[in-house]
């Protein structure tokens, strides 16, 4: 008995000790600040990094990167619009509880070759699966329709993108990919996540952020409009009226 308890601790000990086949990311970012400024026309953000490992390079499927980048989440009413009588009015909506307002999703290879649903579904990685939509209205048989068109519309604003293949990995160890913010960015923090996958699973993960703030002139406006809302109409108002004093002022001068 005791020599069998003995060959099980040693046992033990020897895997213990063995080496381990994890792999981890180590990560890089060319800036983790991105400033909102009045001339502000968009951002390249620069994600780079590394596969840590603690042993030789498994055999088998190659390692895959998957890089997302989301800015923050509100709730949103998607409407439909139908035309009735020659106008165009809103008919059914369906209430979103959580859309991104801006969601990248770059990868090392084709979407549905690197990652399986299980863990997309897991992860939520892919765009759909980034929006929580449920408890639409009993009435709307097609409620996934409404999640549909608010993807395609964010979608031609590139504000939701999936670029297959931007990510570029050499050798199974680096890798790097570039993100494009773009100008109409919501304040806050920018969720940034990195996956390795094998197989179509996610081996390991590493999260961190990118601060998205409005500085200078921005920044004053915009806490002046949510402080003093009554002041910054007013001087809204000055401003247009001076505005179009000056224009008819040189109007005037050019007439002459």
């Amino acid at each position: 008995m005791a020599r069998h308890l003995f060959c099980a601790l040693v046992a033990a000990a020897l895997w213990a000790s063995a080496p381990t086949l994890a792999e981890n990311v180590v990560l890089g970012l060319s800036q983790d600040k991105v400033s909102i400024t009045t001339n502000f026309d968009g951002s390249d953000i620069l994600i780079f990094g590394a596969v840590k490992r603690e042993a030789a390079i498994p055999e088998g499927p190659p390692i895959q990167v998957i890089v997302t980048v989301a800015g923050p989440s509100t709730p949103l009413t998607v409407r439909r619009k139908e035309k009735r009588l020659g106008i165009w009015v809103n008919t059914d909506s369906v209430e979103v509880d959580r859309a991104p307002s801006f969601y990248a999703v770059q990868t090392s290879g084709p979407l549905r070759e690197v990652l399986k649903d299980t863990e997309d579904l897991r992860h939520k990685i892919s765009v759909p699966r980034a929006i929580r939509s449920v408890g639409a209205p009993s009435n709307i048989q097609d409620a996934a329709s409404f999640t549909e068109a608010l993807i395609r519309i964010r979608s031609a604003a590139d504000v939701y993108q999936l670029r297959e293949g931007d990510v570029i990995v050499s050798e199974q160890t680096l890798f790097r990919t570039a993100v494009r913010l773009p100008a109409a960015l919501t304040e806050g923090d920018y969720a940034t996540r990195i996956f390795l996958t094998r197989d179509g699973n996610v081996i390991s993960s590493y999260e961190t952020t990118i601060d998205v703030q409005k500085v200078g002139m921005e920044r004053w406006l915009f806490e002046l409009s949510r402080g003093q809302p009554l002041l910054y109409g007013i001087m809204s108002i000055a401003i247009a009226i001076a505005a179009g004093w000056a224009a008819s002022a040189v109007f005037r001068i050019f007439r002459a």
